[in-house]
């Protein structure tokens, strides 16, 4: 398959947008396992032939044409026909209620047609069909997404550099809350609308996602790793890791890709 990718370097871009990223061709696998990455994304699917299927929490069945999904917690199962060409927009958390008119939350754990939470989603999928470059796409997105930008206030711009750096780096709540002029129980109520989780959860949950692109570093051991990424012991590790990827770090490790986060199946 060919992978774009584009950052975006307009300032006013950058409140709003974290990158666009673009996958087409004939996969080299016909299932893919996508663990919890910590971010929101609208994505576009462009293949002409049978649509996705996916199981995420229970859930199971064919992805739409333009879905949004969000902070996840578990694995999202992807059958994927061939070829296919797929668009994605990955969102700062905390614009997505600017933009939406939907806060984050809402799509975490779920994969959500995105015609039925924006009207304009419809209309920019048709906009984005009819070119046939990536970057010509970006432009488009990047155009949409300008129109669409509120400033935000500092503390969202804290809150939303906090959730955008795996690497949390801060051992309590209050040393968060502190950090962004947030009282804790403020922040725990942002917290949750931007991800579905409380603020104590989200700091485990960094741990986590610190601890599995670590993963990608073969000079570390799991010791180390679990060091690294902020766990008191390999056993708190193994369990929080387990929680969210539903496989075990050495599990993990041992099939892991070059992608951090993805996994794949039935390789051709």
């Amino acid at each position: 398959m060919n992978h774009h990718f584009h950052l975006p370097q307009n300032p006013i871009l950058r409140q709003s947008l974290c990158c666009i990223w673009q996958t087409d061709g004939f996969p080299d696998f016909q299932n893919e396992i996508i663990l919890p990455k910590g971010i929101v994304e609208i994505i576009f699917d462009f293949g002409d032939s049978l649509p996705v299927q996916a199981r995420l929490d229970k859930q199971s069945g064919a992805l739409a044409r333009c879905f949004i999904n969000g902070f996840n917690t578990t694995p999202i199962y992807l059958h994927h026909p061939e070829p296919h060409t797929y668009f994605g927009v990955q969102l700062q958390p905390v614009e997505v209620k600017n933009l939406l008119g939907v806060p984050a939350r809402e799509f975490s754990n779920q994969a959500i047609d995105g015609a039925l939470v924006h009207r304009e989603l419809d209309a920019l999928w048709h906009q984005l069909a009819e070119k046939q470059t990536f970057e010509e796409r970006v432009d488009i997105v990047s155009g949409w997404l300008s129109e669409q930008s509120i400033a935000s206030s500092q503390q969202e711009k804290m809150l939303g550099a906090f959730l955008n750096n795996r690497a949390g780096n801060f051992k309590s709540v209050a040393q968060l809350a502190d950090a962004i002029c947030y009282s804790p129980r403020h922040l725990s109520r942002k917290m949750h609308e931007n991800t579905g989780m409380n603020a104590e959860e989200m700091l485990q949950y960094k741990k986590y996602l610190h601890a599995l692109h670590l993963m990608h570093q073969p000079s570390l051991s799991l010791t180390e790793i679990a060091y690294e990424s902020g766990f008191v012991d390999q056993s708190h590790f193994i369990k929080c890791f387990q929680a969210y990827a539903q496989r075990t770090p050495g599990a993990y490790r041992r099939s892991l890709s070059s992608l951090p986060g993805h996994l794949f199946e039935n390789v051709r």
